[in-house]
Order: C-alpha cells, then sequence, then structure tokens
C-alpha cells in the first residue's frame, strides 16, 4: 500500500506545470495564467519571462518555481 501512494504521489510530482505551481504559491491569479499562456504564441516567450516582462513576477520568484518544479520531476519536493 505505502509503495502505491509513493508511486502515485511521484506521478503528482512529475506532472506539476509551472503555471500551476504559481497559482499555487498565490503569485499570479488564473486570470493572469490564462493571458499570459494567451499571449505566449505572439511574444515567443516561456512563461516565466512573459510573466517577468508584464512586471507580474520578478526573476527571483520564477526562479524559486523553477527550482520546485525540478525538484517535483525528480520525485524529491514534499508537501
Amino acid at each position: 500500500m505505502h509503495i502505491l501512494v509513493f508511486l502515485s504521489m511521484r506521478k503528482f510530482c512529475q506532472l506539476m506545470k509551472l503555471g500551476e505551481i504559481l497559482l499555487r504559491k498565490r503569485w499570479i491569479t488564473a486570470q493572469q495564467l490564462e493571458e499570459a499562456i494567451a499571449q505566449q504564441t505572439y511574444f515567443r516567450l516561456k512563461l516565466g519571462e512573459l510573466l517577468v516582462m508584464k512586471g507580474l513576477l520578478a526573476p527571483p520568484q520564477v526562479e524559486e518555481a523553477l527550482h520546485e518544479q525540478m525538484w517535483r520531476k525528480q520525485g524529491f519536493w514534499i508537501i
């Protein structure tokens, strides 16, 4: 049973996208995320770059969220 919980938790950690992390941290709103995603194609920027350009996030916030995303993907993030 413990193995099943670990595997399902690891799967959850791997699927966490940057936007989801930013929403969980309450650094941006769902509306801001939707707008940024819609604008990504036009500006040809990564999500974090676009949010910094729009003044919604500071570079250290994006860096922190990307670190969390990396740790989650590797299965090391503890909730």
